[in-house]
């Protein structure tokens, strides 16, 4: 088995348990939960296919990995409630190396076939954020990917070094995909966010003083 085979089976059953836990957190039955991980862990890579033109039937060609995916949200589902807790700790990184997998993936494809750099660096975000963006609002909350934490950024990162050409062989990309998942927990662990600015003080004080008018 190719090595970002291995590394696309841990992404998968990853994101696939992530989807399950946001589903059961919303009190979702055993459907919900299996429509969300699976949602979560395929959805950003059917996204990709669509924009750059790879056939969406190509899913059906990963039963090795649905199988996977199908297996991690029935053990999340049958899990202890004790032992979730304990998974939420380790969840980070398994995140960070299905992001840093798919991203690389969704870059590799968009090259393969040819296309401009801005195609393959968003090939590589929305197969890395794709189904996280797509199991939030679903489940009724706004992409956490958006709005809380560097993450989109390092998918995009990837795009870009793998549409460059700065890495293209197999000792590259495997570099690569270690400098994706450190950068990640380097965020993660440091809280690292991107600049913000919020309209909702300014909209505050044009409702006080539309107020204070009347």
């Amino acid at each position: 088995m190719h090595l970002f085979d291995i590394f696309s089976i841990i992404g998968t059953a990853a994101f696939a348990m992530s989807g399950a836990f946001v589903a059961m957190e919303e009190d979702y039955d055993i459907l919900g939960v299996l429509v969300l991980g699976l949602v979560t862990a395929f959805g950003g890579g059917v996204i990709r296919n669509v924009l750059i033109g790879v056939p969406v039937t190509t899913l059906w060609s990963q039963g090795e990995l649905i199988l996977w995916a199908v297996l991690s949200i029935l053990a999340a589902f049958l899990l202890p409630i004790k032992w979730i807790p304990h998974w939420k700790k380790t969840e980070a990184l398994f995140d960070a190396i299905g992001l840093s997998a798919f991203a690389i993936q969704g870059a590799l494809y968009a090259t393969n076939m040819n296309h401009p750099l801005i195609a393959v660096v968003v090939a590589a975000v929305l197969t890395g954020i794709g189904g996280g963006m797509i199991r939030d609002c679903l489940a009724g909350r706004k992409p956490l990917v958006l709005r809380d934490e560097i993450y989109a950024v390092w998918a995009m990162l990837g795009g870009l070094s793998v549409g460059l050409g700065i890495f293209s062989n197999t000792v590259g990309l495997l570099f690569l995909f270690v400098l994706i998942v450190f950068a990640r927990m380097l965020s993660v662990h440091f809280k690292w966010k991107l600049p913000r600015r919020s309209l909702k003080s300014a909209n505050k004080n044009v409702n006080s003083e539309h107020s204070s008018l009347l």
